[in-house]
């Protein structure tokens, strides 16, 4: 008999890794070496019974503490069938075209075990959805969840979960992903996008028009239910998931639901004070610049920012940042002027009088 690997080599985890570590590897290998997508090969069938015995071991705590001082030994014996602090066992039996069943076992929390199988069996059966699928009753009864992969998973809190994995009825179609770059003002106001789809199996180019939502920003995605690939034997379409990037606009900073500009102003408004007009998405505001403004102040415009995408009644702000403009070029009275100027500060600020 071959010697069982290190569990925690099994997953690809440290030693001290947390169990949202544990199981973020366990679904990516779960879904990985699933049967359902390795038809025929046993050696995929193999890892995935490996990495769900180690799941189900560094998954528990009580368990895990005794792996970790005796290893493999603390097991032996059919210890991990009931082994301490166990909360029962959970299985489901897949029977692939002409391969008959083949049955695997999930030890550990029933609330834990429906996160997931709602991961991996979500994205690899996803005609099950629906009607009396994962309806939030979940796994978290007592009694197997075997038989065939083509029936309900439905069912109450105990008993048998649903009429198995068996038979292989329709299936929903696969997801699609499509992109499309949008401007600033097209993400603030929101916007219609007329989309080219092309059919990969028939060449087929579909114009598909979408709706964009105000207050969108970059790498959020729109579901199109069922505008990607068709189903099989009569089950759903897939849907088609398009990724949204806005495009920079020179002159403006977005931050979340938030805008920053920059406005530059006379360096005699910023010592006199006076006006001054700063453009925003909504049109030009004419803003009071008081006297004495520093450079690098800010200036706040309420509701000039971004829509909310989930309230349409809120929106974020605008903050434009002074910059004093200093004039490169002065003419010879403009300096004399700029002179005296210069010496009415210095005896204010001092606060000397005029010379005897």
């Amino acid at each position: 008999m071959d010697k069982k690997r290190d569990y925690y080599e099994v997953l690809g985890v440290d030693r001290n890794a947390d169990a949202n570590a544990i199981k973020k590897a366990y679904r990516k290998l779960a879904k990985k070496y699933h049967p359902d997508t390795n038809a025929g090969n046993p050696q995929a069938e193999e890892k995935f019974k490996e990495v769900t015995e180690a799941y189900n071991v560094l998954n528990d705590e009580k368990k895990r503490k005794l792996y970790d001082q005796f290893g493999h030994a603390a097991f032996d014996g059919g210890a991990q069938e009931g082994g301490p602090g166990g909360s029962g066992t959970y299985s489901y039996s897949y029977g692939g075209p002409g391969s008959g069943y083949r049955e695997y076992h999930f030890q550990g929390d029933p609330g834990d075990m429906d996160d997931i199988f709602k991961d991996i069996f979500g994205d690899m059966f996803h005609g099950q959805r629906g009607g009396s699928g994962f309806s939030g009753s979940g796994f978290g009864g007592s009694g197997g969840f075997g038989g065939g992969f083509g029936g309900d998973f439905g069912g109450g809190r105990r008993g048998s979960y649903g009429r198995g994995f068996g038979g292989y009825g329709s299936q929903k179609g696969a997801d699609m992903t499509a992109s499309v770059i949008i401007s600033l003002e097209e993400a603030a106001f929101g916007c219609k996008k007329v989309l080219s789809l092309k059919d990969p199996a028939t060449g087929t180019v579909q114009s598909l028009e979408v709706r964009i939502p105000a207050g969108i920003e970059t790498g959020k995605s729109i579901r199109l239910r069922g505008k990607g690939m068709p189903g099989a034997k009569g089950g759903q379409a897939g849907d088609l998931l398009l990724q949204v990037t806005v495009e920079e606009k020179p002159g403006y900073e977005r931050k979340g639901m938030d805008l920053y500009t920059t406005v530059k102003i006379p360096f005699t408004t910023a010592v006199l004070g006076g006006e001054a007009v700063v453009p925003t998405l909504y049109g030009n505001v004419v803003c009071k610049i008081k006297e004495g403004t520093q450079s690098g102040t800010k200036i706040r415009l309420r509701g000039k920012g971004i829509v909310s995408m989930k309230n349409p009644s809120v929106k974020g702000d605008q903050y434009a940042r002074i910059e004093i403009q200093v004039p490169q070029h002065v003419s010879r009275e403009a300096k004399e002027k700029l002179k005296e100027f210069d010496r009415a500060c210095g005896r204010h600020s001092s606060g000397r009088g005029s010379a005897a």
